[in-house]
């Protein structure tokens, strides 16, 4: 690497526009730094070289990488020149800063050259003011479509679909089909499928472009042309399509509305986006941390974790009152009180693998009502098996540390209570929001927690205070 000027920045011809990243996969330090540097000269040069030609998603990683200002400069300074795709690729919270601070003209410039899907994702975070005035300086089709695409509910496939499609009556040769295609400027700049329509535009089939290419010219489309391999109601939600992709194995598929009316399609790389939100999502609410993202603010950040903190202080205070049943008992063996985190800690720990397990099942549709007892008892299992090993392994170090085969014996059989108690809390916990209509990923950590803490520590000094009163 070659450095050219007094501001050692790397010379333009020496460089890939797509060597950015060091080995861990973030953001080169020394990129960065000639990046600030060019924005504070405003070099536009140097800008149009190695940033302007950045792919999108390297785009958005170098858009979370920098500061807000230069953030904001370097948008301003490239002007058109700048991918205003990059959007897709960053978190809500730098779209809107960047989005806000661009004239409208020049976003909707930027839409007119971007796909449906793309369009759509920038927009519907927008203001409906804002909204109205971009689409307003659209061409009518482009309006029309994007407008389409926004009135389906958020989160769902016609909010995700692509308008750009090739449609063809059933009656058209192979070679009409393949001269409409290479004459109509108007077609989407790649696709893998072309859908098969009536005059009312209802799917009537699909034909994959391998089978347009080993067709002859004169072979009507309606011989060769297949029944549409699982088409997407627009309604469904966006999670229950990316499954239906995952199950069989699909590259796109066709969107229809409520008459069976293609009205766009959803594509491969739209799906992996979704699988990976909604991925994040459960892991995200697992924690209960909802939909924060990493440039949020303090405040917004601090806002949307204070809920389920305050839900899981009122379970904590529970816990405490359990513990306070037994204050007499702790106060004369002061062996309990030591040991009381082990048992509930490890009943935490059980209970959360088998919450995390069953939350990802319900998400995936893997676990329903037909296969919920089975896994029911096969929990237990676990948890019966677990709570055997690990209460004899603790049992054996407390019953030499504190030379009591009492408090071994106690500890022991907590451990087996709690851990089978907080694998049959891991999977029922879940199965029972869902069945309510609650989201488990959202609201099984903390009732898990809660009913771990309480059994461990209601079996642990409950039978210490009974052997103990026995023993007396």
């Amino acid at each position: 690497m070659s450095y050219t000027g007094d501001d050692n920045r790397m010379n333009a011809e020496d460089v890939d526009v797509s060597d950015i990243y060091a080995e861990d996969g973030s953001v080169r330090s020394d990129y960065l730094m000639h990046v600030g540097a060019a924005i504070a000269d405003r070099d536009l040069l140097y800008l149009r070289q190695h940033v302007a030609r950045l792919h999108a998603s390297e785009m958005g990683d170098l858009l979370e990488a920098i500061q807000a200002d230069q953030r904001r400069a370097l948008v301003s300074l490239l002007g058109n020149d700048f991918d205003l795709s990059a959007l897709t690729e960053v978190d809500e919270a730098i779209r809107l800063d960047i989005v806000e601070h661009l004239p409208n003209d020049q976003i909707a410039a930027a839409l007119g050259e971007m796909d449906s899907d793309d369009a759509v994702y920038i927009l519907e975070d927008l203001d409906q003011e804002d909204q109205e005035e971009i689409l307003a300086k659209l061409p009518f089709t482009e309006r029309v479509r994007l407008r389409r695409s926004l009135d389906y509910p958020e989160s769902t496939a016609g909010r995700r679909m692509q308008t750009e499609f090739v449609a063809v009556p059933p009656f058209w040769t192979v070679g009409q089909t393949i001269d409409y295609m290479r004459d109509d400027s108007e077609l989407p700049d790649s696709f893998t499928q072309i859908f098969v329509i009536d005059p009312t535009f209802r799917l009537l089939g699909a034909v994959d472009l391998d089978r347009i290419l080993r067709t002859k010219r004169s072979v009507k489309i309606e011989t060769i042309m297949r029944e549409t391999n699982h088409p997407v109601p627009a309604e469904m939600d966006q999670e229950e399509a990316a499954q239906l992709f995952e199950q069989y194995d699909l590259l796109s598929a066709a969107v229809v509305d409520e008459n069976n009316r293609l009205v766009g399609v959803l594509t491969i790389d739209d799906v992996v986006d979704v699988i990976q939100e909604e991925a994040e999502e459960d892991l995200m609410r697992l924690g209960g941390v909802g939909d924060e993202e990493l440039s949020d603010s303090i405040a917004s950040t601090s806002r949307s974790r204070v809920p389920w903190l305050m839900v899981n202080l009122f379970t904590a205070f529970l816990s405490a009152t359990v513990i306070s049943l037994f204050d007499a008992s702790i106060q004369q063996i002061v062996a309990l009180a030591i040991l009381m985190p082990t048992v509930a800690g490890m009943g935490g720990n059980a209970g959360s693998q088998t919450m995390t397990v069953t939350v990802r099942a319900l998400a995936t549709r893997n676990l329903d009502i037909h296969n919920a007892w089975r896994i029911v008892r096969r929990e237990a299992g676990v948890g019966l098996l677990n709570g055997m090993l690990f209460g004899v392994l603790v049992g054996c170090v407390a019953g030499v540390w504190f030379q009591d085969i009492n408090i071994a014996g106690i500890i022991a059989a907590a451990m087996l209570i709690n851990m089978t108690a907080a694998a049959l809390a891991g999977i029922l916990i879940p199965l029972l929001l869902d069945r309510f209509g609650a989201d488990p990923a959202v609201s099984s950590a903390v009732f898990v927690t809660a009913v771990t803490d309480m059994t461990g520590f209601s079996a642990f000094l409950g039978l210490a205070t009974w052997w103990f009163h026995i023993g007396g």
